[in-house]
């Protein structure tokens, strides 16, 4: 069984960092590529970044680019977001998910392409 748990989410002043974290579990972790997404208050919800860990493949939103940094660690079978100068529209749940790579190449910044999710975490920046 697929499983995704995010971890990491606070309260963070306008201009601070924060890192997400996205442990799987139940599936061979450099076949799969990994994204997040977020979703504020009455928004839907938006791309972030991916990785695709077999071959290091990164994407990432515009909003985010140049601000946040997507790794992923094989021996922990787990996967980060590193998220730097934060602003208040930064604000909102972010999700991981998780979808076969298969012969892509490179991920996905799609939601639809993603079939497993986790709960998410809570970010919240304030001024």
């Amino acid at each position: 069984e697929v499983q995704l748990v995010e971890s990491g989410g606070s309260s963070v002043q306008v201009g601070g960092s924060l890192t997400l974290a996205c442990a799987t579990s139940g599936f061979i972790f450099d076949r799969y590529m990994i994204a997040w997404f977020r979703q504020a208050p009455g928004k839907e919800r938006e791309e972030v970044s991916c990785i695709a860990s077999a071959d290091g493949t990164t994407q990432y939103a515009g909003s985010v680019r140049d601000r946040f940094i997507i790794t992923s660690d094989y021996d922990k079978n787990t996967v980060y977001l590193q998220m730097n100068s934060l602003q208040p529209e930064d604000t909102a749940t972010y999700y991981c998910a998780a979808s076969y790579y298969g012969r892509r190449w490179r991920c996905e910044l799609t939601e639809i392409q993603y079939d497993n999710w986790g709960q998410g975490t809570q970010v919240t920046v304030s001024s």
